[in-house]
C-alpha cells in the first residue's frame, strides 16, 4: 500500500524551479474540504501563496524548466545547507 503524504507546518519546500517555500499551515477549503497548503516565498519578498496539497505534491512529467531534476512539483528539505541557502 502506498504511503499517503502530507505536508507539515513548518517545513520548508523547494520548487522544482529552484526557489525555496516555507509552509505557514495546511488548511482546508470551505466548500470541498480538500487540504490547502499556505505557503511563503524565501526569496526576499515573502509573497503568500495557497495551493491544494494534491497539486503542491504532484508528479511532474520531464519538463525542460525543471532545474532542480525533481519528481515532484515540491519537496521537502531537510538540510538547507548542503543548498549554500543563507536566508
Amino acid at each position: 500500500m502506498k504511503e499517503k503524504k502530507e505536508v507539515k507546518e513548518g517545513e520548508i519546500y523547494r520548487h522544482f524551479k529552484g526557489p525555496f517555500y516555507y509552509v505557514i499551515c495546511v488548511g482546508l477549503d470551505s466548500e470541498t474540504r480538500e487540504r490547502m497548503v499556505v505557503y511563503r516565498h524565501l526569496d526576499g519578498t515573502d509573497i503568500i501563496c495557497v495551493r491544494s496539497e494534491k497539486m503542491f505534491l504532484e508528479e511532474i512529467p520531464d519538463r525542460s524548466d525543471n532545474v532542480t531534476g525533481q519528481k515532484n512539483r515540491f519537496e521537502l528539505i531537510t538540510n538547507l545547507s548542503k543548498y549554500n541557502y543563507n536566508k
